[in-house]
């Protein structure tokens, strides 16, 4: 990770308004990522199972609604999409709002199930942290580009998108991993993260580089927006890290990295 600067946290007002989602194959019932709540019911047993059930897909969903936030970045950055904006600030509130509801319903779902299904809640929480954490940045990219007065160059475009793609394939990887409880897919994230930090890398030493007129903030913006999608990518390869744990039983972080990617 890189670690030169902080990225500001943002709090954007809340726009009702469809996200803009991937036209790649995907049915209506799997890029409808908001969260619904959940239905009250007076059966013990019904909420016993369905309490733990709903928490775990209001986790899916809030992959899928970090994914459509990562899928936005492009038209944004491409074309100045003030549709695209909106669908990136909605995506950021929704994720801002399945965080707190899996936060204060985990504590009772968790004393009534058994161990398997609490370790599967607990990745639940820490999981939607982590997407949160990664709208949050996605904003971050997309307040930044929006405030900007200049054209972003093209060069510099064509990577913070790349850099956007590759996160928005490891979160479709993730929500693959969570559902299938696939292993393959939390070693392909691990992998992945290594091209988002490579590009992140480049831009850097490019802009570090050049000669910048006393005043222009311009390149200084782009890095900030630059490590922000760095950073999400780290994020992801932690949902990797939880996936790996929730199916083995044990954990990648104190495992050599090079092991942990093979």
């Amino acid at each position: 990770m890189l670690g030169l600067f902080e990225i500001p946290q943002t709090s954007p007002t809340l726009i009702s308004m469809p996200r803009k989602l991937p036209l790649q194959n995907e049915s209506i019932a799997e890029t409808d990522s908001r969260p619904r709540p959940a239905k009250a019911t007076n059966s013990a047993a019904d909420g016993k199972a369905g309490g733990a059930d709903d928490l775990a897909q209001l986790a899916l969903k809030a992959c899928l609604i970090a994914r459509d936030a990562a899928f936005n970045v492009r038209d944004l950055l491409t074309s100045s999409s003030r549709m695209a904006f909106l669908a990136i600030k909605d995506c950021e509130k929704e994720l801002d709002l399945i965080e707190r509801q899996i936060d204060e319903r985990l504590p009772a779902a968790i004393t009534r199930v058994n161990e398997a299904r609490a370790r599967q809640l607990l990745s639940s929480l820490k999981s939607t942290t982590d997407l949160e954490r990664i709208g949050d940045l996605v904003m971050s990219v997309a307040m930044r580009a929006q405030a900007r007065t200049s054209k972003i160059p093209a060069s510099d475009v064509r990577q913070l998108v790349e850099m956007s793609q590759v996160l928005r394939e490891m979160l479709d990887l993730i929500h693959t991993g969570f559902s299938t409880l696939d292993l393959e897919c939390a070693r392909k994230v691990l992998q992945m993260d290594k091209e988002i930090d490579r590009i992140c890398h480049g831009l850097f030493q490019k802009h570090l580089a050049e000669t910048v007129a006393q005043g222009d903030s311009s390149h200084f913006e782009l890095l900030l927006m630059a490590q922000a999608l760095e950073r999400a990518g780290d994020h992801t390869t932690n949902l990797a890290e939880d996936l790996y744990s929730l199916i083995e039983g044990r954990s990648l972080r104190h495992m050599p990295k090079k092991k942990a990617a093979n």
